[in-house]
């Protein structure tokens, strides 16, 4: 019954069509991350029609902070991935046990302290953002909110992280379906019915982090596989704890850079003016289809680049970045091509207020969404060559090269680029993100084949010595 159970929940990722499981794991995987961005598209849609004027610019300023605060940390959930996935691989139940208690445990630590700095600090930092005096009380709001439901948040992050390393990723998109779908009807009830604006909007989004932590809570400990839970073994074993972090720490690390980056680029767009952030946050919100998709099928070669590091399988290591690669590149072109032809019914969703301010408003966002539309599959391709290194064991690296290559870049163009008539714009502005992915992705595929070139060595110099042997 065990064997019958595993087989229809985890998927093998060291055997068999890599390509046809590729799609198989990533699929699911990229329907949740559409699904959580429709729900969140549904936030900002509920209140630009219902809500107060500026309320999708209230929310929409509060992204980048959310990210820069919550990244870190989000880290370690992608080294819990990693380190399931690379222990999943070497088939050691034992070892898959000890991480998966630990990374439950960490993911409740994490989520209690960080969320109550968040709500702390939140106005103090929205103020250094130079957010716009007529949105600021409602982005306070909205933050505040947010930050009490975070430990449900990590909890869900954290707990789908172990189910998707073993390859099952079809159950966190059905608890995220369920979830989600209770996030719109709460923001429709608290919203309209109730007059929350803002508020309910983040109590909507905090009940459904909340039930969707518990589903994935329920899964891992009736799960029979190699991420089941016990209650009685909950806590963090060291070895784990410290593997965990000194994979995710890197990852979190680069994560909070790059949020720092927006962060700066967000006040930039502040300075602009409430339309261009209406405009801005909208655009943002279209965009993020694009990049969830891509940024799903980068997570999938994660786990299948560990696993096969795990199982000392060198070709299917190739194999998954390859195919991975030619996955992205596609999504990329169809979802792109999508939003462009679509992008301003689209974007005249999310924005109320007078005529005037609507009209500029999308006219801006249209501005950003259309340059995204078909140089996207530049982060992709950069967050899967990113991703494919640490699969291999290298984890400070690629930190290394995002921060300088992406977010130097970012930074320079904000305060060198930005100023001057020509960029002092959105767009101009926007240009910086594909200009920073090209440079940072030229020097990650050459640090690939590098690094791919050691480990290849090393394991063959491995398998040799125990034939030998």
């Amino acid at each position: 019954m065990e064997v019958s159970i595993k087989k229809k929940k985890e998927v093998d990722l060291t055997n068999g069509n890599l390509f046809k499981k590729i799609i198989i794991v990533a699929l699911p995987l990229m329907f949740s991350g559409i699904l959580q961005l429709l729900y969140n598209a549904a936030d900002l849609i509920v209140c630009g029609t219902f809500g107060t004027d500026h309320a999708v610019g209230a929310i929409s300023a509060t992204n980048s902070l959310i990210n820069l605060i919550v990244q870190l940390f989000l880290g370690f959930s992608v080294g819990a991935n990693v380190l399931m996935a690379r222990t999943y691989g070497a088939k050691d139940r034992e070892k898959c046990s000890r991480v998966a208690h630990s990374s439950i445990v960490l993911s409740l630590i994490v989520g209690v302290v960080i969320g109550a700095l968040g709500c702390i600090f939140s106005r103090f930092f929205l103020e250094l953002m130079d957010t716009p005096d007529e949105v600021i009380d409602l982005s306070h709001t909205y933050l505040f909110i947010y930050f009490l439901g975070l430990p449900f948040s990590m909890l869900y992050n954290f707990g789908a992280s172990l189910l998707r390393a073993v390859g099952d990723t079809k159950r966190p998109f059905y608890f995220l379906a369920f979830a989600g779908l209770i996030n719109v009807l709460l923001n429709l009830f608290l919203v309209i019915v109730c007059g929350l604006d803002v508020a309910g909007v983040a109590i909507g989004t905090v009940a459904s982090q909340f039930v969707s932590s518990i589903l994935v809570l329920i899964c891992l400990l009736k799960t029979s596989g190699y991420c089941k839970i016990e209650i009685k073994r909950l806590k963090l074993h060291k070895v784990e704890v410290k593997e965990i972090i000194m994979i995710g720490l890197p990852a979190g690390l680069e994560g909070v850079i790059f949020s720092l980056s927006n962060v700066i680029i967000q006040s930039s767009v502040n300075s602009l003016g409430t339309a261009v952030m209406d405009g801005n946050g909208a655009s943002g919100s279209l965009e993020g289809f694009i990049f969830t998709c891509m940024n799903s099928i980068a997570q999938t070669n994660i786990a299948f680049v560990s696993a096969n590091f795990g199982a000392k399988k060198i070709e299917n290591i190739k194999k998954s970045v390859i195919y991975s690669s030619i996955l992205i590149v596609i999504t990329s072109f169809i979802v792109g091509t999508i939003m462009f032809i679509f992008g301003k019914p689209l974007l005249s969703l999310y924005i109320n207020g007078e005529a005037e301010h609507i009209e500029y408003a999308i006219e801006q966002g249209f501005s950003k969404l259309s340059l995204f539309c078909f140089v996207y599959f530049l982060c992709g391709l950069m967050n899967c060559f990113a991703a494919s290194l640490r699969g291999m064991g290298s984890n400070l690296l690629p930190t290394i090269i995002t921060l300088i290559g992406a977010c130097g870049i970012r930074v320079f163009w904000v305060f060198i680029i930005f100023p001057l008539d020509t960029f002092h714009s959105l767009r101009g502005l926007a240009i910086s993100y594909p200009v920073s992915w090209l440079i940072t992705l030229i020097v990650l595929i050459i640090c690939y084949f590098i690094k791919r070139r050691s480990v290849f060595n090393k394991i063959n110099n491995e398998i040799n010595f125990e034939i030998l042997g």
